[in-house]
């Protein structure tokens, strides 16, 4: 059999399937595309999963990729043996609803043994112990003895994650001699030792879950395959693992030479060797697909395997940076594959260099700290190290915690993870609080401050929306970055751009960034320190680089919305200033896409008139379609044309002046239309005070000012269908329901007054007299305060001289009212003290003026102690 290298074997099996009619997809970016479900592609099937659930539909029906891969799960086992790694690539053939097993299998066999030349002898089918068709295919149609046929349960054959398509796999196994065994009596597939390797996997999914165990037949039955590639290479040239194949082997070589190390001399300096390997492999196709080192997702996977591979380059003894300079032989040996390593490789070695410098600058007094803290935890008999010093090591010395981790294990020592995540939630908490208000994070404070001030962008989108430009700077939310990826958010700052930034009142653009492989949505566009325009938003596809040419486009309905409320404003405040005078300044305002918000000086409220009239000359001037002219002009001149220029502004030597006709001229570097009839419509919906002297008026216009009528219409048929009316009878179907609804509460208030004394009865014998001062206290139950009220004046007529107390349980809750006649008062009664006295003893409390007073409670049993307490009370008041 011929040993075919890693990049041989990886063409032998793109054009194999190629020739089966099989479109060849190159691989796709490790940066997942609108999948939140992983961090970093990890299988040849994941890029491709919208094809398998039907949400997007495929090139072709049948495919064939060697995809890049990461899978970080037993990263701490990487380098301890030679099995694990975190990088690896994986060959697949995926047909969607077109071949199923029989081709699939036969397919399987045909590659392995008739183009690479596997012994047939070797190899050893395994299939799902329920299976039967696999089985008769590998059988009957391969020729496989049944002894030779595997059946394995749905642990080892059947994949499925939870609920949706699922299926029975059928791998295929190679026999690699003795040599690779564990001697045991009985090896065989299966056996945990080297001897016998999983080089294919077969996925049939022809089921679907519903998530209980109940299995359906798929209507598109799909295949997936998959084959890792360093895996056959190993088998093809009889090597013990992956770290021994041609390609790898060249960078475990590369790492020897520059640790003046030999391979398998020493076993710790062996762990050292394999996982550098590993690790700078990942690093380097991490960075070639735009991820960043960061401290949160995937950006926090790069940097932890950056720093472990140079904390073990110097344990090697290698000082300096090293990185970069394997990274140029891992882009010798993939470049076949994947010729954009070599086209980043300046980019690669940048960013490998710039992280491994950073790292360099702390880890030795990181390490020394970290020692100390060892020291501490041996004196004191303790092996869990405080979350609090790992998070100093962390925050200080930019260790990530699994470094610090590794290393205290490598001990005998653990870490309180529970106390590193308080302390990292606590030092988040402070940086949020401590950050000044603004759009981006508080981030004009913290990652822009770290920009080049020589940077500078020039707006250039006043008559274009769309222009070319050079990416000058990156930043994520936390710090300036040399690239963006898929699904980052982040900022764009370009050398010209045609994004209006967040200034003047008027709020930025929104739109997309595009590149030859990339698109960017721009959420928000801000002003940034220096000249700078930030194009703030999150990258929806491929990548972005500094230095990469690409194309801003503005969205031009939103900028259009914008121009409309802005231009509305120029006019707005002319004719205030016609209305009520020319002590009318601007003092504030503020335009976007939905609606526009104006202040100015004046000190009253405006009248429905006035609103009427300013509203009326502004549409006035948007008919007369005024075109709209801009000019630049020095400061000098633009005043000698009677602009106004914004009260307290400081300007520049050349302003902007923006004219409409002669009715407005103001200094201006907004956006505007290109002539009044384009804002179509204007609707003033508020006025209102919001400081002493200053009114502020919010409007609409356009398509704001049509939806302010619909929805205003939508209310009124609603308003009209409740009193069973149409739109244009309502006011009068109102003025009758008013004038009933006004007949019948009087007609209410009169039954309630005839019911509360007849509910109350003749209470004229329960009047006593109190030295001299005739009271009459009593209760009646069901009315309510105001009904107590014309009860009290009622009674007081009846008593003729003297004081009324009355109570009422009223739906569980106490009312009460006290009046006083003039000769009581004259003699010391006081009905506010009176039911102050008494309230307590009903759960209440209140009070009033010397001749009425009312109060609540709630509590209905106390209402005949109450009462008796009155007379006490009154006792007490009078001399």
């Amino acid at each position: 059999m011929e040993k075919y290298g890693v990049n041989e074997l990886r063409r032998m099996f793109l054009d194999f399937f190629e020739s089966k009619g099989h479109l060849k997809m190159k691989s796709f970016s490790l940066v997942p595309h609108n999948d939140n479900s992983l961090l970093l592609i990890n299988s040849g099937m994941a890029p491709l999963k919208p094809y398998f659930t039907g949400q997007e539909i495929p090139p072709r029906r049948r495919v064939t990729t060697c995809q890049k891969c990461i899978r970080t799960g037993d990263i701490e086992n990487v380098g301890k043996t030679a099995r694990h790694g975190t990088f690896f690539e994986m060959l697949g053939n995926f047909s969607f609803g077109d071949y199923f097993k029989k081709e699939a299998i036969h397919w399987t066999w045909e590659f392995l043994t008739q183009v690479v030349g596997l012994d047939a002898d070797r190899l050893y089918p395994s299939v799902y112990e329920k299976d039967d068709e696999a089985f008769r295919i590998w059988n009957q149609e391969i020729g496989i003895a049944p002894e030779r046929i595997f059946r394995f349960g749905k642990a080892d054959n059947f994949w499925e994650h939870g609920s949706g398509p699922c299926g029975p796999c059928s791998e295929v196994y190679y026999d690699r001699g003795e040599k690779y065994g564990c001697g045991k009596p009985g090896c065989t597939v299966g056996c945990d030792c080297d001897r016998y390797m999983e080089v294919w996997n077969n996925v049939f999914t022809q089921f679907d879950n519903d998530g209980n165990g109940n299995y359906t037949e798929l209507v598109q039955k799909n295949i997936d395959t998959g084959m890792g590639l360093e895996r056959l290479a190993a088998v093809v040239q009889d090597v013990d693992s992956i770290f021994d194949v041609d390609t790898v082997r060249a960078l475990r070589d590369e790492v020897c030479r520059i640790g003046k190390v030999t391979y398998k001399e020493d076993e710790k300096t062996d762990v050292s060797i394999r996982l550098i390997t590993d690790h700078i492999r990942s690093a380097t196709f991490m960075i070639s697909d735009g991820i960043m080192p960061t401290n949160e997702g995937r950006g926090y996977v790069l940097r932890r395997i950056i720093r472990r591979a140079a904390r073990h380059g110097r344990m090697l003894g290698i000082e300096g940076t090293f990185l970069a300079a394997l990274s140029a032989t891992v882009i010798e040996g993939s470049k076949d594959g994947y010729p954009e390593l070599e086209e980043k490789k300046d980019f690669i070695f940048n960013v490998l260099t710039q992280e491994e410098n950073k790292f360099n600058k702390t880890i030795d007094q990181g390490l020394s700290i970290l020692a100390e803290m060892e020291n501490a935890l041996q004196s004191a008999g303790q092996k869990v190290l405080a979350g609090e010093d790992a998070f100093r090591l962390y925050d200080t010395y930019g260790f990530p915690i699994d470094l610090t981790k590794e290393i205290l294990e490598e001990k005998g020592y653990t870490i309180d993870e529970e106390g590193f995540a308080a302390a990292m939630k606590e030092q988040k908490e402070k940086a949020r609080s401590a950050r000044a208000t603004t759009n981006y994070m508080g981030a004009d404070a913290t990652v822009y401050e770290s920009l080049d001030p020589a940077i500078t962008s020039a707006f250039v989108g006043y008559d274009v929306l769309e222009t070319e430009g050079e990416i000058l700077a990156l930043t994520t939310e936390e710090e300036v970055a040399d690239a963006l990826t898929d699904g980052q958010a982040g900022t764009i700052i370009t050398d010209v751009t045609t994004f209006y930034a967040t200034m003047g009142g008027q709020v930025g653009d929104k739109g997309v960034i595009t590149s030859a492989d990339g698109e960017f949505v721009v959420e928000e566009t801000a002003k940034l320190v220096g000249g700078k325009i930030g194009h703030i938003g999150r990258v929806t596809k491929g990548m972005f680089r500094v230095g990469d040419t690409v194309t801003t486009r503005v969205d031009a309905e939103n900028r259009m919305s914008t121009c409309k409320n802005h231009s509305a404003t120029h006019l707005l405040q002319k004719a205030l200033r016609t209305v009520l005078g020319t002590h009318v300044e601007q003092a504030g305002s503020y335009n976007d896409p939905e609606r526009l918000r104006f202040d100015f000086s004046h000190f009253s409220a405006m009248t429905d008139e006035e609103l009427a009239a300013v509203e009326r000359i502004v549409n006035e001037k948007i008919a007369e379609n005024i075109p709209v002219v801009t000019e630049v002009m020095t400061v000098e001149d633009a005043k000698k044309t009677g602009a106004m220029a914004l009260f307290g502004e400081k300007y520049g030597e050349k302003v902007r002046v923006v004219e409409m006709g002669e009715f407005s001229k103001e200094f201006c570097g907004g956006t505007h239309v290109k002539n009044t009839g384009v804002i179509n419509a204007f609707k003033i919906i508020s006025e209102s005070g919001v400081a002493a002297g200053v009114r502020r008026i919010e409007a609409l216009t356009g398509a704001g000012v049509a939806g302010y009528y619909a929805e205003l219409e939508e209310k009124l048929n609603a308003a009209a269908k409740i009193v069973k009316s149409t739109p244009a009878q309502l006011t009068e179907r109102l003025t009758h329901l008013m004038a009933e609804l006004k007949a019948l509460q009087s007609e209410n208030e009169s039954l309630k007054s005839k019911a509360a004394q007849n509910a109350l009865g003749d209470v004229m014998n329960k009047v006593t007299e109190v030295k001299g001062v005739k009271l009459l206290a009593t209760s009646v139950d069901g009315v309510d305060m105001n009904g107590l009220r014309d009860l009290g004046d009622k009674l007081k007529g009846q008593l003729g001289e003297g004081v009324v107390v009355i109570m009422s349980n009223c739906d569980g809750k106490v009312s009460m009212i006290a009046m006083a006649t003039e000769e009581a008062m004259s003699k010391g009664a006081h009905a506010g003290n009176l039911i102050k006295g008494i309230a307590a003893l009903v759960g209440g409390g209140g009070g009033g003026r010397p001749n009425m007073a009312q109060a609540g409670g709630k509590n209905p049993a106390g209402i005949d102690a109450a009462l008796a307490e009155a007379e006490k009370v009154l006792e007490s008041q009078i001399q």
